[in-house]
């Protein structure tokens, strides 16, 4: 039997209906609007920078994502309401970790700092994720480890500069160096070897690392127990470890990524993310 519009309409309502948690959904469908937008990049590039703000300064063009993604933090009785406030604190890196937990998620992908699978399932029959970014594979470059991201982020770099870079320390080494102090535990973390560069080439070096959208420091023997090198974070890496996100968000802050939270001393460049600049 062919069924008239309306009646169509009517089963298809019912048939979302007895889907798990598809109520909201369902409600969208019906009433004909869209579902708002979760733009990821900028929701994790506030969950690096807003736990080390010393005020509650929001992080620019994250507000409406940050606050989508709270609610629904909210509505799981794992966020009090009142830090429903567009503000991706500690609080909230809190509560995300609870919500990646619950998922059956360890380690790296408990952290905090939203990843792909778990953001989209979050916003299931709530709101769409937009601007996704994903570290990709974990590729060899020598006998260092990192991810497709970061092997594009320092191709590029290379480019830039007209030279081939050697890594001293790849990402994904926990507890491999504890001078790193854990920066290097997850992805998206380098360190490159300056041996028989010039201070000059060194600044061009950070500064071309800086421009593709890692946090790049060079690191000298005065600063710890290390040899000359240049660190490198990428930013917006979702498996970046804690320590790393901390170092994103003290280079947005104008920090130097060092546990004395220093002023930044390295070369002055327009900070984006790795997405921005291909853009």
């Amino acid at each position: 039997m062919k069924l008239t519009s309306s009646a169509a309409a009517l089963a298809a309502a019912v048939l979302l209906a007895s889907l798990p948690g598809a109520a909201e959904a369902t409600a969208q469908t019906t009433s004909g609007k869209a579902l708002p937008s979760v733009n990821m990049e900028a929701l994790v590039k506030a969950a690096q920078i807003d736990p080390r703000r010393s005020d509650t300064k929001l992080t620019p063009g994250a507000k409406a994502s940050v606050l989508l993604v709270e609610r629904a933090l909210r509505d799981r009785h794992l966020l009090d309401k009142k830090w429903v406030d567009g503000y991706f604190g500690t609080t909230t890196v809190a509560a995300y970790a609870k919500y990646q937990k619950s998922l059956g998620y360890k380690g790296l992908q408990a952290s905090g700092l939203p990843g792909k699978t778990s953001l989209v399932k979050l916003g299931a029959g709530r709101f769409k994720v937009t601007h996704i970014i994903t570290p990709g594979a974990r590729v060899h470059i020598g006998k260092y480890v990192i991810n497709t991201r970061t092997r594009s982020m320092l191709n590029e770099a290379q480019r830039l500069l007209g030279r081939k870079l050697v890594l001293d320390q790849g990402s994904y080494n926990p507890g491999g160096d504890p001078t790193s102090a854990g920066t290097h535990d997850g992805g998206g973390v380098i360190d490159v070897n300056v041996k028989g560069m010039s201070s000059a080439t060194r600044t061009a070096v950070a500064r071309a690392l800086r421009r593709v959208g890692f946090a790049a420091w060079v690191r000298n023997p005065k600063q710890g127990n290390w040899p000359w090198h240049i660190h490198a974070t990428a930013i917006n890496d979702t498996d970046l470890s804690s320590q790393a996100q901390n170092q994103i968000g003290d280079y947005y802050l104008g920090r130097n990524g060092l546990a004395n939270r220093g002023p930044d001393d390295g070369p002055k460049v327009t900070i984006r993310t790795w997405e921005e600049y291909k853009r």
